[in-house]
């Protein structure tokens, strides 16, 4: 046998599998990366630069390779969780309820020491000192089942009894721009995104009002998702908060950390018994 041949037989494995002086041929499959969603609260842009090192961090503590992913709406991001497109994936916590029946999601980690509240903005130089005073006016709001941002707020008005006419725009983001420009009197959002949002529009908004408090966003799980690999991602997770490094990639989100979760934690969420999203099965 001619020599380059004999080594294209050793190569292939028919001479014990090893080839003297190259690299061994891998036992095991390579892990298909798990593709994480995360709720388009802001411009994906903006998402990527927060959300990329950190999921690149848990990523390199847990051994398993997690890959951004979002959406360009949160509309959008509704009919991929609904489809089950991502592996895991970061949304609110109607979200969750409705796509946990839906698609099979299960939590499994939330923000810790966090309760989500909705919140209304004005610019720090309005009028406006109570939310009566914005009787009559627009008031923008993320997207109509963003819970927090969009559902509470529109909520509190209502049982108020004080009209507004609902605008949506884009993004939590797109909210706070648009009212800091002086383009619409009020928006909601929530805290977390309000605390992320650039300084120098967060630097000529006040806080108007709060909702009441709920859970807050879900970090769930497809069925698919084999739960040693869950685990090894929810250890990689918690162990964040505990030295710099993760403290460092948390502050962009302004989490203070991410605690273990369970689906019934969500029970306050379906006590209110929301319909908006009816078109993803029972709820």
């Amino acid at each position: 046998m001619k020599a380059r041949a004999w080594l294209r037989l050793l190569c292939a494995g028919l001479l014990g599998g090893l080839c003297l002086g190259l690299p061994a041929v891998a036992q095991e499959p390579v892990q298909k990366p798990l593709e994480f969603g995360i709720v388009p609260q802001q411009a994906a842009g903006r998402l990527a630069e927060d959300w990329g090192p950190l999921l690149a961090e848990i990523s390199r503590r847990s051994g398993v390779a997690l890959v951004f992913r979002t959406a360009p709406s949160i509309p959008g991001f509704e009919e991929r969780l609904g489809k089950g497109d991502y592996d895991l994936a970061y949304m609110n916590p109607y979200h969750y309820v409705v796509f946990h029946t839906a698609a099979g999601y299960r939590a499994f980690a939330k923000e810790q020491e966090r309760k989500i509240k909705g919140i209304l903005v004005v610019k720090k130089d309005s009028p406006y000192r109570k939310p009566a005073d914005l009787a009559g006016k627009t008031v923008v709001f993320p997207a109509p089942a963003a819970f927090a941002a969009s559902i509470l707020p529109q909520a509190e008005f209502g049982r108020l009894k004080i009209p507004i006419e609902a605008k949506f725009v884009a993004s939590h983001d797109s909210v706070y721009r648009s009212v800091a420009a002086g383009l619409q009197e009020a928006g909601g959002g929530i805290q977390r995104t309000f605390e992320a949002a650039p300084a120098e529009v967060r630097s000529v908004l006040r806080v108007l009002a709060e909702t009441p408090a709920y859970t807050p966003h879900a970090f769930a799980a497809h069925p698919r998702v084999a739960p040693e690999i869950l685990a090894r991602v929810m250890a990689a997770m918690a162990s964040l908060a505990a030295d710099e490094t993760g403290q460092r990639l948390l502050a962009p989100l302004a989490f203070k950390g991410i605690a273990a979760a369970q689906d019934k934690e969500w029970n306050d969420i379906r006590a209110l018994d929301i319909k908006l999203l009816e078109r993803y099965g029972r709820q």
